[in-house]
């Protein structure tokens, strides 16, 4: 659903390198003439906020390694020298730290609005998959990073999720003694982390650049989830889209700027400005906010196999979303019973980050268990049933009609629902 390539260049310079690689007509035909449903609304633009967040991440990361030893008796002060010698290396470090949390955010939101919407039903399950490999290489990466400091709460928290992998028989040590370059945390581990979480970000760009190409291709959902019928029913990408992205974006910013200038350590951990001690266990071992729910599904657990293969099960699970979901209506919009299971479900996630802060006794393991049963339960039971059993809305005819109804123009169909592609 690209749009057309339309330009034409009069520059006999351009006309001659557009004529040997047709750069310019691309660039025009994915982010300007591209034809964008008209009915998108702000929920969209966390799209470009994330490659606004992506790139700011691997700007910020290149002049922080400029900086950075990655050796386990200097990292911890070269983080230090960053924060209080190089000019300005207090924001730079802040811009990175607390843009990670940015980037996770607003990739929750880009996702429960996928979710919300059924931006993965079919044609757009590669899309979907795209998207999941996406946060997949996103969490990595993250971790690795949260590693670097090289504190208190990144020692023990390498240790802890790194020996996660012995739980799995036969393969399970030999895979922690690769992870480490050794028998211990130490500095081959340092190393290794650090050159992965160099590396990642820029496998992240590559995959956000399939996303996109996958993304021009079976083009955008909307929130009435019909596809586009008639030149009607979209926009032209710029000046549309591209303003209320730009305007989304500044939004963004200015909460991104509160946490910032305000309180740029409220996500972090106190714990991480304790150099690094092998001796020393911390009295409360928390991953970053954004694992939190894996967390406690983790511990939800009594195996530690079980507990390593829940968590993990609890991502792939999102990878096959596009066939457990039965239903022939995309859009939650028009799903009254998904609609109430959808938002129960974002609170069980909310319920599972907040029970990962807490400590792994009494009330909260129980919680977590029913929590943990709940968020599979949504995916295994209630979204395949949902579409044998629900009774969906009647839908638009067209994205056009759907716009002219909500304005008290031409009434949406009523009674019938109108054909929607597969899914």
């Amino acid at each position: 659903m690209s749009g057309h390539a339309t330009f034409e260049p009069k520059n006999p310079a351009l006309k001659w390198f557009e004529s040997r690689l047709p750069l310019v007509g691309l660039i025009h035909s994915s982010f300007i003439a591209y034809p964008t449903p008209r009915n998108l609304n702000y929920w969209w633009t966390f799209g470009g906020i994330l490659s606004l967040m992506l790139a700011c991440q691997i700007l910020s990361g290149v002049v922080l390694v400029m900086h950075y030893t990655p050796h386990v008796t200097l990292a911890f002060d070269s983080v230090e020298h960053i924060m209080r010698d190089v000019s300005y290396g207090w924001l730079l470090r802040y811009i990175h730290a607390n843009g990670a949390s940015m980037f996770f955010i607003a990739v929750y939101i880009h996702m429960f609005r996928g979710l919300y919407y059924g931006s993965y039903k079919a044609p757009r399950e590669v899309l979907w998959i795209l998207g999941c490999i996406i946060y997949l290489l996103m969490m990595a990466t993250a971790f690795m990073g949260y590693v670097l400091p090289w504190g208190q709460m990144s020692f023990w928290g390498a240790t802890v999720i790194t020996n996660l992998f012995s739980a799995f028989p036969v393969v399970g040590p030999t895979i922690v003694e690769w992870l480490w370059g050794g028998f211990a945390v130490d500095n081959p581990t340092l190393n290794r982390f650090f050159s992965l979480h160099y590396l990642l970000p820029f496998m992240i760009a590559g995959v956000v650049v399939l996303h996109i190409w996958a993304l021009h291709v079976v083009g955008q959902n909307n929130p009435t989830g019909v596809d586009p019928k008639t030149p009607k029913d979209t926009v032209a990408f710029t000046p549309y889209a591209t303003i209320k992205d730009a305007f989304g974006m500044v939004c963004f910013l200015i909460f991104f700027a509160w946490f910032l200038f305000y309180i740029p350590n409220y996500l972090g951990h106190a714990d991480n400005y304790i150099p690094a001690n092998p001796l020393v266990t911390p009295a409360h071992i928390v991953p970053e906010w954004y694992y939190l729910p894996f967390y406690a599904m983790l511990r939800a657990v009594p195996s530690k196999l079980g507990g390593v293969l829940t968590m993990f099960s609890a991502i792939i699970v999102l990878f096959f979303v596009p066939w457990l979901d039965t239903s022939k209506v995309r859009s939650g919009v028009y799903r009254p019973l998904f609609k109430q299971f959808f938002w129960i479900w974002v609170l069980v996630c909310i319920g599972l980050g907040w029970l990962g802060s807490k400590p792994a006794e009494g009330g909260y393991i129980i919680a977590g268990r029913i929590l943990t049963i709940w968020y599979f339960a949504h995916f295994l039971i209630i979204l395949p049933l949902l579409g044998l059993f629900e009774k969906p809305k009647a839908v638009p005819a067209s994205i056009t009609e759907a716009v002219l109804g909500k304005k008290g123009g031409a009434p949406a169909s009523v009674g019938v629902s109108a054909p929607q592609t597969k899914g």
